[in-house]
């Protein structure tokens, strides 16, 4: 029988935490398998980007909601860094309410739509709103559902190239954890610009398949700790990855545990006042030298306040400030890119909530089975808008 994140399936199934400790656990096979996906679809991908791109105005911008919504905040800094163009994270949530504020230029623009289901409300509209409010608007739609109305839509649509992702990431869990690192890798691939990904995706996945093994245990006894409210700290694009790992916190524990991020630099203008002697703060620590220095500076000076219960570095290069307090190593990847060190980075985080959760009696599966929230969100009436 096999085992998910040190428990039988057949305790997982009593715990109603199955499907998340399989849907972690799998996500480097899933990036490979994505990968593929890529790869097979290549040339098709190549002629829509090349029309896309012959616009040098262009504007893109990552959308979606909630956990999908980081995915394009984790990513966009970096990716405008190596493409040149402007590159925005704008969630669904935000555009949907807001059309003719984030629609104000009528500039020739990439809607990246990431998307488990492909159909919450917010995803499809948005898309409609996109075409509304501009000339030219193109859309590259990531989802893991062949059945959403977002993939659905897209089908005949010449503007719009629609990417499925593997079968097993449209996660059963409540929590999306296959879904977000394997639409990340799509858009990494796909936006990048550069033709062969499959190096940096097969070492991004032996690398996190040792980190799993390596971690899965320390993780689930820190996890026992009485920790009442977590924070998450990154730079860039890792203030993305942290805004997810806080979400991820409070959905399996279903707000048990207070979950919040910051940047490091921003955490000193007010938002350090929540740290108690119950509060776990969690360090992202950027491979960029000139940023590390910051994220290195608010390291040290929350060991040094020793207010907080517990200081942990997120690290792939070890050195004297990191190794000087709690820290997790990343191994082989002290050369990454930050874009690349986001697909370990999580791991730390999905497997902390979900130890964490088994902790406080939490079902991971299914973390709210009242309802009052759900796995695709309910409830949200799209109001007709004109320009």
């Amino acid at each position: 029988m096999n085992q998910y994140l040190g428990y039988s399936e057949q305790d997982l199934e009593s715990l109603s935490a199955f499907w998340t400790a399989k849907e972690v656990e799998q996500q480097p096979s899933c990036w490979r398998k994505t990968q593929a996906t890529f790869s097979e679809c290549q040339p098709a991908i190549e002629a829509f980007m090349a029309k896309v791109s012959a616009h040098q105005n262009l504007r893109i911008v990552m959308t979606g909601a909630g956990t999908s919504a980081f995915a394009g905040r984790a990513l966009a800094p970096a990716l405008a860094e190596k493409t040149g163009r402007r590159v925005e994270a704008v969630a669904t949530t935000d555009l949907v309410s807001n059309p003719y504020q984030y629609f104000a230029e009528d500039l020739p623009t990439l809607l990246v739509s990431f998307a488990r289901s492909g159909n919450s409300p917010e995803s499809v509209a948005a898309v409609e709103l996109a075409n509304q409010c501009l000339t030219h608007c193109y859309h590259l739609v990531l989802t893991c559902n062949a059945e959403g109305l977002l993939y659905k839509n897209s089908a005949n649509d010449s503007r719009s190239f629609a990417l499925l992702m593997p079968e097993e990431t449209n996660d059963k869990s409540f929590a999306m954890t296959s879904s977000f690192s394997s639409m990340m890798v799509a858009a990494f691939s796909i936006l990048d610009g550069k033709c062969d990904h499959s190096k940096e995706i097969e070492r991004l996945s032996l690398c996190s398949e040792e980190l799993i093994k390596e971690i899965n245990i320390p993780i689930s006894n820190m996890a026992k700790l009485d920790i009442s409210r977590v924070i998450y700290l990154g730079s860039g694009g890792l203030q993305g990855l942290a805004q997810e790992s806080a979400l991820k916190l409070l959905e399996l524990t279903a707000g048990k545990v207070v979950a919040a991020y910051d940047s490091p630099l921003g955490f000193r203008h007010g938002p350090k006042s929540i740290v108690d002697n119950e509060t776990l703060i969690v360090v992202y620590i950027s491979n960029n030298p000139y940023t590390r220095q910051y994220d290195l500076d608010l390291l040290s000076e929350l060991r040094r306040d020793k207010i907080a219960r517990k200081v942990i570095a997120i690290t792939a290069q070890l050195d004297d400030q990191v190794t000087n307090g709690d820290y997790w190593h990343v191994p082989t990847m002290e050369a990454a890119t930050d874009i690349e060190l986001l697909f370990p980075y999580i791991i730390f985080a999905q497997i902390y909530a979900f130890h964490r959760a088994i902790a406080l009696g939490n079902t991971p599966d299914n973390p709210c089975p009242t309802g009052e929230v759900n796995r695709v969100v309910q409830g949200v009436t799209i109001h007709n808008f004109n320009k």
